[in-house]
């Protein structure tokens, strides 16, 4: 075959084949998959898990930053964590699993509990937010749009509290007895209060625009739940916490986020009031003009380095007892009632009380890597104590003598008197002592002897001037 005979026959194969492949492009019929594998009537609605991928929901085929972000959490591991605790009971599954537990679904016989498919194991989107077959197949209709509460408590029907509760993990117990758990009452509707005491107002001054049931209904007050300390979707912070708690600065501390208010004198109000924050960091009070204490000498121990959990490490100090005789596990503590220093029994369990006398309260808080014993702990609370309420007591003597003229809320300044009566009052304050007794005492001597300079007003003889609690 010459070479020109060849390239004719060539160039004929080539027209007939892509004649060939164009007759067969005819009959290619392109297709979306399905978004999801119909899931069983007696499932309830449920979705779960899209495919056979374990990590991988049908509501993350839309929703691909949640999805993301949930499989850092450890829901997302969920039922591996109940599968390897060697603990594993019927009665556990359906809060490691997505079920009616967590949200709005009364029917208890649905998700993993009526399937037991693996498609429902972990705590997945549905497992807060309720079954997502209505909002895939209509997602344009508002009532199909399934949203998590921001309710919990501990018979609550949905929300946290339904899983995260009893013997074994009592937070929702334990958050019911803190004041975080108290209706917010007129401070959830004032303008000045609602950012710190109301959920939905914490939420929005923090710039979380996550959506909630409870968003839709502006006059429903929610306490100070979960979803405002805790992310659901998030593990950035140990904890799934919205900040951290480990960082000394009021702006991005979670707990000082709220905890810091009017840490000193103002002239329209001169009352301190959620000082916590800055009390701890050697912050807080009204420092005379003739001051003599060097910064660090004003910042105890508990907000220091050596703390570096600050707030948490003892109001979130969870601990477990067990049984003294079996030595079975009897209960455990989630340090959700945020009591320091709870109430406790002769067995060491928490009873609730927040009045009861200093001897019969747990220091195990105190126990971690600071104080060596509950005892040691125990004895230097008192003693800082004792000196700070001798403190309290003779700077009220003193500024009772003071002209009444020197307290005035429209003289435009803050005087002697009210610089000391704000200190004093700092004092007072239920956590004061143990959040900073260095602190504390210095300012109270500070106030004896500007009172002093300034009215001419003598301390008590025998009163010691001299810090005896910052280390020297």
């Amino acid at each position: 075959m010459s070479r020109v005979e060849w390239r004719k026959s060539a160039g004929a194969l080539l027209v007939g084949l892509a004649a060939s492949l164009a007759a067969c492009g005819e009959d290619i019929v392109y297709r979306d998959r399905p978004l999801y594998d119909e899931p069983a009537a007696a499932a309830g609605g449920f979705l779960g898990l899209s495919g056979n991928d374990s990590k991988v929901t049908v509501c993350g085929n839309c929703h691909s930053g949640k999805q993301a972000q949930w499989g850092q959490t450890k829901h997302a591991g969920a039922w591996t964590t109940l599968a390897s605790s060697g603990q594993s009971k019927p009665e556990c599954e359906a809060c490691h699993s997505v079920s009616a537990m967590g949200n709005v679904v009364t029917e208890t016989n649905v998700g993993w509990v009526s399937t037991k498919s693996e498609r429902y194991q972990h705590v997945q989107c549905e497992s807060c937010h309720g079954p997502g077959l209505n909002h895939v197949l209509n997602p344009d209709v508002a009532a199909n749009k399934p949203l998590a509460s921001l309710n919990v408590a501990p018979a609550a029907t949905t929300g946290c509290g339904e899983c995260h509760s009893g013997v074994h993990r009592p937070f929702a117990e334990e958050w019911g007895l803190s004041r975080h758990a108290k209706p917010p009452g007129t401070r959830g509707t004032n303008a000045s209060c609602v950012a710190c005491h109301e959920a939905k107002g914490v939420l929005q001054s923090w710039g979380i625009t996550s959506n909630f049931a409870e968003l839709s209904t502006p006059s429903a007050m929610v306490s100070i739940t979960c979803a405002v300390c805790h992310d659901p979707h998030n593990a950035k912070n140990p904890g799934q916490l919205r900040f951290p708690v480990d960082v000394p600065v009021l702006e991005t501390n979670l707990c000082m986020k709220c905890h810091y208010k009017r840490a000193q004198p103002e002239l329209s109000n001169r009352e301190p009031h959620s000082p916590q924050g800055p009390t701890l960091l050697g912050e807080a009070g009204w420092f005379p003009p003739n001051f003599e204490f060097p910064p660090q000498s004003l910042v105890g121990s508990h907000g220091t380095d050596r703390n570096p959990k600050l707030c948490a490490t003892c109001h979130v100090s969870g601990y477990q007892i067990t049984d003294a005789v079996t030595g079975a596990f009897s209960f455990r503590a989630t340090g959700h009632s945020f009591q320091p220093t709870p109430c406790v029994d002769a067995q060491g369990l928490p009873t609730g009380a927040t009045d009861c006398d200093i001897s019969e309260r747990s220091f195990r808080s105190c126990t971690n890597g600071c104080h060596a014993t509950e005892g040691a702990a125990r004895t230097a609370l008192s003693v800082a104590r004792l000196r700070v309420d001798r403190l309290v007591v003779e700077i009220s003597g003193m500024i009772d003598q003071i002209p009444k003229s020197e307290i005035s809320s429209t003289d435009n300044r803050i005087s002697t008197a009210e610089g000391a009566t704000f200190n004093m009052q700092l004092a007072e304050q239920k956590g004061a002592t143990p959040h900073n007794p260095y602190l504390i005492e210095a300012l109270l001597i500070g106030s004896i002897r500007q009172i002093e300079l300034d009215y001419g007003i003598t301390p008590s003889v025998g009163l010691s001037l001299i810090p005896e609690l910052a280390p020297r």
